[in-house]
């Protein structure tokens, strides 16, 4: 089990931008590219889901560019994931409407647990901040 290549992408980016932070710059797209090894293309994809998450900006012009808009401090690996992959669950028996009776009509057994494992997944990703991370 891992990470989809979108949400490894958009954590890579999200790195880059925290970097670009501490250091009082803004990236281009290409620069972001360029540091992340992320396909231009698929970068531009990530990035305005970054946008339209509020974590970063994005700024047109000469002098445009992206910017992380949270402190790195703020920003976790649990905020990224969610952004790219929607809520995180350990399995889908966790989702609304989504009948885990294992049609038998009785509660599945797994549900209880998948919680307590999601819950606890989720809990590591909101504590790994990028601030603990950027070099």
């Amino acid at each position: 089990m891992h990470i989809n290549l979108e949400t490894d992408y958009a954590i890579r980016i999200a790195d880059a931008l925290a970097k670009a932070k501490k250091d009082g710059e803004r990236l281009s797209a290409v620069e972001i590219s360029d540091k992340t090894n992320v396909p231009g293309r698929f970068a531009l994809k990530i990035l305005r889901k970054l946008v339209a998450g509020g974590v970063a900006k994005s700024y047109k012009g000469v002098h445009g560019g992206y910017e992380l808009v949270r402190e790195p401090k703020e920003l976790s690996i649990y905020d990224v994931a969610e952004i790219t992959e929607g809520k995180i669950r350990f399995s889908r028996c966790l989702g609304e409407g989504y009948d885990c009776s294992c049609g038998d009509g009785l509660p599945c057994a797994y549900r209880k647990v998948f919680g307590e494992i999601t819950d606890e997944i989720c809990g590591m990703l909101k504590k790994q901040t990028f601030d603990k991370l950027i070099t």
